[in-house]
């Protein structure tokens, strides 16, 4: 019986290895996903749901629970662990940090009835507040996240305690790049989009860019309408910046080319009592892969 079990065990050991090498050969980026959402929780951060305007959000929330609040929002595409890098330096200042995915990103619903227009989801971040009892909050977003919170900031200017934009749109200024990449078709495609949101992005090998193309068919057609949204040229806050009358930190990445350097130097001009922190070597994703050029900057705005 001992000699049956000792055999038992590392055949069991080997499926199990071959189940999960398989899984992970297949869909990876439900494994990478996972592996952040691990490391949220194992770091502090609460992963929580709360239903505001009639959809399901989820969240993260971490930091000090007697902690002034600060809600962080994701760019296009984004999922609310895309601030995991960050989070430390909010964490630190004593801040109780929430981070909601965005409808139709992240673990959020995907609704149908939807816009995903910025103004939308502006929306639903302060009934995101509303929900939580958040009556004002420091107040920061990345990339579409950063032309939300700005809407936030233009339109509920008593919400927004500090404002902090990270590589932002919003301004009335038409992409000179390829906007369908946002939903890739093809590796070649993917390439590009790598190429625009990051200075020497890496090879992944072919079954991680068939799952990301996967990925991208299936959830192609919120991007795309959020996308479409955008273009469309509403909203925009030229006229709203000068306006402005809380402080507020602008922090880009010197090589982005989603969002180029330029945006935030006009930005700067609009905001006067705004302070401009310019990234060197950094590019779209500078708040996820330049986090310890950012974070020190950050943790200083908010002392």
């Amino acid at each position: 019986m001992a000699l049956r079990k000792r055999y038992w065990i590392p055949t069991v050991l080997l499926l199990l290895i071959a189940a999960v090498g398989t899984a992970f050969y297949l869909h990876p980026v439900d494994f990478f996903n996972a592996q952040v959402d691990f490391q949220m929780r194992a770091n502090g951060a609460s992963s929580r749901w709360v239903t505001v305007n009639g959809y399901k959000v989820h969240y993260f929330v971490s930091g000090p629970e007697n902690g002034a609040p600060a809600v962080l929002v994701h760019g296009l595409g984004g999922r609310a662990e895309q601030w995991r890098a960050l989070l430390p330096y909010f964490e630190h200042s004593g801040l109780r940090v929430y981070m909601p995915d965005l409808p139709g990103f992240g673990q959020s619903e995907q609704p149908a009835d939807f816009s995903y227009s910025v103004a939308d989801e502006a929306g639903i971040v302060v009934g995101f507040m509303d929900a939580l009892g958040i009556k004002q909050a420091d107040v920061a977003g990345h990339s579409m996240g950063g032309w939300i919170v700005q809407l936030i900031a233009a339109r509920h200017p008593e919400r927004v305690r500090r404002l902090i934009i990270l590589d932002s749109v919003g301004l009335h200024m038409q992409p000179d790049w390829d906007t369908s990449l946002f939903v890739p078709t093809s590796a070649e495609q993917l390439d590009r989009l790598d190429a625009l949101l990051m200075p020497n992005p890496p090879k992944p090998p072919a079954f991680i860019v068939n799952d990301i193309l996967g990925v991208a068919r299936k959830n192609g057609w919120v991007i795309q309408r959020a996308m479409d949204a955008m273009l469309s040229g509403r909203d925009t806050t030229d006229e709203m910046l000068p306006q402005l009358r809380m402080p507020v930190l602008i922090v880009w990445g010197d090589l982005d080319r989603i969002a180029p350097l330029s945006g935030g130097q006009k930005m700067h001009a609009l905001i006067p009592q705004s302070r401009l922190e310019v990234i060197a070597g950094c590019g779209h994703l500078a708040p996820q892969q330049c986090a310890d050029q950012i974070g020190p900057k950050v943790a200083d705005y908010l002392r």
